[in-house]
């Protein structure tokens, strides 16, 4: 459960830092470099510390980080672009936990008890009112069912890529072979990176006509920066998140872990305060506490 503790910790560094980087260089490119940078780290520590590409586990690990990394993050940037960062947080987040919680049940038959359920039914209600939309502007109605749309693929996409993972875990167990986290995002990541690579290409064929290239357009200083929230970005969320998150799903059942690592937002709006781009409102606060609640209760079971 720490694992997942300190996922979510990861996830809202990398939040904060991906959101900048995506002011400077774009969320397209943003992504791309820091899958690059964070898939050269990873190989590395496999390659030399860890278990490279070991294990029966392999194959659906690869298909984890095609659904997770890959599908999922892309639906995720087209629900933002529709619905903005807090329905897609609710609608994503918050969606993957029920889908994970059913999708293990039927397949690997991992059954989630009535007090597991209690708690995880007060993380996403806290976590809903905390990030809940108060002030966005409302979405037109075609835009809205596209947005929810990619939000449920996102969701899935989340879900899945959980259950795969706790699969491929099962799977190199039954060999006697356990993988550290790190040489599990390693083989997850490969996947996610060709997605994202093929991605990154197509958009930029597509805008070449029309707009400048934006990593062109930024001065020496702007592009350092840009450099090292990119960097940072790739150690919190690939890197060190994935590497937890990882780490809790071959101890944990998906749904619980997804429901903690889902308080993300709630950890990224003390970050935010702090960093003056938000101001303490009186749901937020209560709903990060129920969150946090929801947490502790899970860990003390």
């Amino acid at each position: 459960m720490m694992a997942s503790v300190l996922t979510a910790f990861f996830f809202a560094l990398s939040a904060v830092t991906g959101s900048r980087a995506a002011r400077l260089v774009g969320p397209v490119n943003a992504n791309f470099i820091r899958l690059s940078i964070a898939t050269l780290i990873l190989t590395v520590f496999a390659l030399t510390a860890g278990k490279g590409l070991a294990g029966p586990g392999l194959p659906v690990f690869l298909m984890s980080g095609l659904i997770g990394f890959g599908l999922g993050d892309i639906a995720l940037f087209h629900a933002y672009e529709r619905l903005g960062a807090r329905r897609t947080i609710l609608l994503a987040q918050c969606g993957a936990v029920p889908f994970a919680i059913l999708t293990e049940l039927v397949w690997l038959g991992t059954v989630i008890t009535w007090h597991q359920l209690l708690w995880i039914a007060l993380i996403l209600g806290g976590i809903c009112l905390a990030v809940l939309p108060r002030k966005e502007s409302p979405v037109a109605g075609d835009v809205l069912w596209k947005g929810a749309g990619f939000g449920i693929l996102a969701a899935l996409g989340q879900a899945w890529g959980a259950v795969l993972s706790r699969k491929a875990v099962a799977m190199n167990d039954a060999v006697g072979l356990s993988l550290d986290g790190w040489t599990s995002s390693f083989q997850r990541i490969l996947a996610g990176l060709v997605v994202a690579a093929l991605f990154f290409a197509w958009f930029h064929w597509k805008k070449r006509s029309r707009t400048k290239p934006v990593l062109a357009s930024l001065g020496s200083r702007n592009r350092l920066r840009a450099a090292l929230l990119c960097l940072a970005n790739a150690l919190a969320g690939p890197v060190l998140g994935v590497g937890f998150y990882q780490w809790a799903l071959s101890e944990t059942a998906s749904g619980i872990v997804l429901a903690v690592v889902a308080t993300t937002p709630v950890v990224t709006l003390p970050l935010v305060w702090v960093l003056g781009e938000d101001k303490p409102e009186a749901f937020p606060i209560i709903g990060s506490l129920l969150a946090v609640g929801g947490v502790v209760g899970l860990l003390l079971l």
